[in-house]
C-alpha cells in the first residue's frame, strides 16, 4: 500500500474544493498546457524539459509528474516559494542540485517516486536535507538501498509518512529510520527485505502504520510494536507469527498475514484491541487431535532469540496457540485456502465479537454448533469448498444462526442439515447450497426428531429470505411447493436436471417476488409445456441457457425483464411475435447464440438489431443450404430466396405433380408404340405420300 500518492490526490482535491466555496465560481486556466485552477497547477504529461517560469508564483500546488526533467536545477523552483505540495513522479530524474529546494519553506508533501535517484545520491540527500518541515515524502521506484535509503531520510525529523515501496531494501536495522520520530505512516512493499534486526522500528515511537507485504521474511518472532494500529506482512514467506509473550498492552486493530507459508495460528498478543485478522493461502491448521502426546512436554516449541549479548528462550505451545490470544475485539476472521481439518472447543467462544468468519476451501468435515458457537454476533459464515458431510447442533439449541445474514456452504458433501438449525434466523438473507448432493423436505405432517440428523432441507416460511442458491445438487422435481412463504427475490436452480418435470407452476408461490431467476441447464426442452412467465411481474433477469427449447417463453402484461439469457437451446426461428411483444422490446440484453437457426427462420433478426438488445449477435449463426453462416453476415437476397418456401402447400404439390406426371405419360406412350408393330404399319400406310424430287 502506498499513501503518499493518495495523500497528494486528496491534498490537490481539497485545494481545489476549498477555492470553490470560498469564491463561488471555478475558472481554470491554462499557462502554456499546464492547468491553473487558484493556487494548484498541473503539468503533468506536457512533455517539459525544465520547470517552467510563468506559472503563478503564489501556487500552492504543482503536479509535474510524466515530464522528462531528468535534472532538477537549483533554480527550478526559485519562482514558487509557497509551494506546499510537490509532485514529480516518473520524470526520470537522476540528480536533484543541492539548492532545489532552498527557497521551499512551505514544502510539506513530495513525491519523488519512479524516478533515478539512485545515481547522484549524495547531492539528493543534501538537497533533502534542506526540507525541514517535509511531513510527506515518497521515494518508491528508486532502485535504493538501505544505506542510501537511510542517507535520505538523515535529519529529516519532520517526516510523518515515508514510501520506500518498490526499491531494493534487504536488511533493515536501528540506522536506516534513526530521528525519524514523528513518523507515523511507513511504506517498504515489494522490496527484498529479508531480515528485520531487533530495534529497528524501536525509535519510531508514534509509528501507526507499517506495510511490509510482497518482501522475503521468513518469520516475525517477539513482535513488540506495541503503538502499531495497522500491519500488513502479506505475500512474505512467513512460518511463524509470534508477538512478545509479556502482558503489554498492545494497539493493533488490523494484521494481514494472508499468502505465507504459516503452519500453526499466530501467537497473537495477550492484551490487543485487534478487530481484523487475515490469514488466507497459508499452511495452518488445529494439529491437537492428529497427535497423541503422553507429556506436555511434546507439546511445546522453544525458540532462542539473541541479540547482542541477551539470549531470551520463549516457549509455545504448539497445538494450543489460539488459547493465550486475546480475540475478544475480533470482528473479521478470514481462515480461508488453509489445512483446517477442525475447529477445536473453546475456539469460537474467545470471538464473541466476531461478525465475519471465512473458513472456505479447507479440509473440514464436520462443524459442530454448540451454545455461543458460533457467537451471536456473526453476520456472515463462508464454509464453502471445504469436505463437510455433517453439520451437528446441540440438543435443544435454538436461535445459534439468529443474527446470520449470509450463509455460503456450497461445494461440500451434504445430504441436509440438522432440523432446526434455520429456527430463528430471522435475519438469514442469502443461502447458498449449490454442489451438495441434497434434497428438499416434503411438506411436514409429523414433526420431525430433532435429535438426529436431517437428510433434507427445508426452506419453506423463512420470511428474510432473498437469495437461494440450489446449483447443481441433484434435485429432482420440485414438489408441494418447497419456497412457499418465502419472499425469495434471487434463486439459481440450474444444473438440476428435470427439477421442473416441464412446468414452472412449481414457482407460482415465488413468482411475484422473483427477480433473478436461473434455470440453466435443468432439463427444459421440446416436450415441455410453453414457458408462460406473464405472472413474474418483478423478474428483472431470467436465465434459461443450455436447455432444448425450441419456441421463445412467453411474456405478456407489465413484466421488469431486462435480461434474458437463450443461448445454447434448440432454437430454429425468431418467431415475429416474440419480436414485437411490448414485454420483450422493453428487454435491454439477451442473448441467442449456439442454437442452430434456419437462415429462413430468423427474419426478426433486422428488428432485434434495431432494438440492439443482442449482446452476442456476432455470434449467432444459422444454416443455410448445409452451411453455417453468421446471422450478420447473411446476404440481402436470403430473405427473397425463402419466400418461395412460404406459398401455398397444394400449389407447391401441384407444380411437382404436373411435370412428373406429363413425363410418364410420354415414357408410356413411347413405349407401347415400340412393341405395337402393327398398329404401327397400319399408321405409315394410312399416313404415306410421296415425295417429289
Amino acid at each position: 500500500m502506498e499513501f503518499l500518492p493518495l495523500w497528494l490526490c486528496l491534498g490537490f482535491h481539497f485545494l481545489i474544493e476549498e477555492w470553490r466555496s470560498g469564491s463561488g465560481t471555478a475558472m481554470a486556466a491554462s499557462q502554456g498546457g499546464c492547468k491553473v485552477v487558484d493556487r494548484a497547477t498541473d503539468c503533468r504529461g506536457q512533455n517539459l524539459a525544465s520547470v517552467p517560469s510563468s506559472l503563478p508564483s503564489l501556487s500552492r500546488m504543482l503536479v509535474l509528474d510524466a515530464n522528462p526533467l531528468e535534472v532538477l536545477w537549483n533554480h527550478s523552483l526559485q519562482a514558487y516559494p509557497h509551494l506546499e505540495n510537490l509532485s514529480l513522479r516518473g520524470c526520470r530524474l537522476d540528480r536533484i542540485g543541492l539548492h532545489a529546494f532552498q527557497e521551499q519553506h512551505h514544502l510539506f508533501n513530495l513525491s519523488l517516486a519512479d524516478n533515478c535517484l539512485s545515481e547522484n545520491y549524495k547531492e539528493t540527500a543534501a538537497a533533502l536535507h534542506t526540507l525541514r518541515g517535509l511531513r510527506t515524502l515518497d521515494l518508491s521506484g528508486n532502485s535504493l538501498t538501505e544505506d542510501v535509503a537511510a542517507l535520505f531520510l538523515h535529519n529529516l525529523s519532520s517526516l510523518e509518512a515515508v514510501s520506500l515501496a518498490r526499491n531494493t531494501l534487504m536488511r533493515l536495522d536501528d540506522s536506516v529510520f534513526e530521528g525519524l520520530e514523528h513518523l507515523r505512516e511507513l511504506d517498504l512493499e515489494r522490496n527484498y527485505i529479508f531480515e528485520i534486526e531487533g530495534g529497528a522500528f524501536d525509535g519510531l515511537t508514534e509509528l501507526r502504520r507499517l506495510n511490509l507485504a510482497y518482501n522475503n521474511l521468513p518469520c516475525i518472532v517477539d513482535f513488540s510494536l506495541t503503538r502499531l494500529q495497522f500491519l500488513n506482512v502479506s505475500n512474505n514467506i512467513l512460518e511463524w507469527f509470534l508477538a512478545a509473550s509479556q502482558e503489554v498492552a498492545f494497539e493493533l486493530e488490523t494484521l494481514d498475514l494472508s499468502h505465507n507459508q504459516l503452519l500453526f495460528f499466530p501467537l497473537l498478543p495477550q492484551c490487543s484491541k485487534l478487530h481484523t485478522l487475515l490469514l488466507r493461502d497459508n499452511n495452518m491448521g488445529f494439529y491437537r487431535e492428529l497427535y497423541n502426546t503422553s507429556s506436555p512436554q511434546e507439546m511445546v516449541a522453544q525458540f532462542l532469540l539473541v541479540g547482542g549479548n541477551v539470549t531470551n528462550i520463549t516457549t509455545v505451545n504448539l497445538w494450543e496457540e489460539f488459547a493465550s490470544s486475546n480475540l475478544s475485539a475480533l470482528r473479521f476472521l478470514d481462515m480461508s485456502q488453509n489445512q483446517f481439518r477442525h475447529l477445536p472447543d473453546g475456539f469460537l467462544t474467545k470471538t464473541p465479537s466476531l461478525s465475519h468468519l471465512n473458513l472456505n476451501q479447507n479440509c473440514l468435515k464436520t462443524l459442530h454448533i454448540r451454545e455461543h458457537e458460533p457467537p451471536g454476533a456473526l453476520t456472515e459464515l463462508d464454509l464453502s469448498h471445504n469436505q463437510l458431510a455433517e453439520l451437528r447442533l446441540a440438543p435443544g439449541l435454538t436461535g445459534s444462526l439468529k443474527n446470520l445474514r449470509v450463509f455460503n456452504l456450497s461445494s461440500n458433501q451434504l445430504l441436509g442439515v440438522p432440523v432446526g438449525l434455520f429456527d430463528n434466523a430471522s435475519n438469514i438473507t442469502t443461502i447458498d447450497m449449490s454442489h451438495n448432493q441434497i434434497s428438499l423436505c416434503p411438506r411436514r405432517t409429523v414433526p420431525l426428531d430433532r435429535a438426529g440428523p436431517s437428510s433434507c432441507v427445508d426452506f419453506r416460511n423463512m420470511a428474510s429470505l432473498r437469495s437461494l442458491s440450489l446449483d447443481g445438487c441433484g434435485l429432482k422435481a420440485l414438489r408441494d411447493y418447497p419456497f412457499q412463504g418465502t419472499p425469495i427475490t434471487h434463486l439459481d436452480l440450474s444444473s438440476n436436471w428435470g427439477i421442473l418435470n416441464g412446468s414452472i407452476s412449481s414457482l407460482w408461490a415465488v413468482a411475484p417476488t422473483l427477480q433473478v431467476l436461473s434455470l440453466r441447464n435443468v432439463g427444459l426442452g421440446s416436450g415441455a409445456a410453453e414457458m408462460d412467465f406473464s405472472g413474474f411481474t418483478s423478474l428483472r433477469e431470467l436465465d434459461l441457457s443450455g436447455n432444448s427449447l425450441t419456441s421463445f417463453p412467453r411474456f405478456k402484461g407489465s413484466l421488469a425483464l431486462q435480461t434474458l439469457d437463450l443461448r445454447r437451446n434448440s432454437l430454429t426461428a425468431l418467431p415475429q411475435k416474440a419480436v414485437s411483444e411490448q414485454p420483450l422490446r422493453g428487454v435491454q440484453t439477451i442473448y441467442l447464440s449456439q442454437n442452430p437457426y434456419d437462415c429462413c427462420g430468423v427474419e426478426g433478426w433486422g428488428a432485434l438489431q434495431r432494438l440492439k438488445t443482442v449482446a452476442d449477435s456476432a455470434m449467432v449463426t444459422c444454416n443455410l443450404s448445409s452451411r453455417i453462416m453468421r446471422v450478420v453476415e447473411l446476404p440481402e437476397g436470403v430473405s427473397q430466396d425463402c419466400k418461395w418456401g412460404q406459398l401455398d402447400t397444394g400449389l407447391f404439390y401441384l407444380v411437382l405433380i404436373v411435370p412428373s406426371c406429363l413425363t410418364l405419360l410420354v415414357a408410356f406412350t413411347v413405349v407401347f408404340l415400340t412393341f405395337k408393330k402393327p398398329l404401327l404399319q397400319v399408321i405409315k400406310s394410312r399416313c404415306y405420300w410421296s415425295t417429289i424430287y
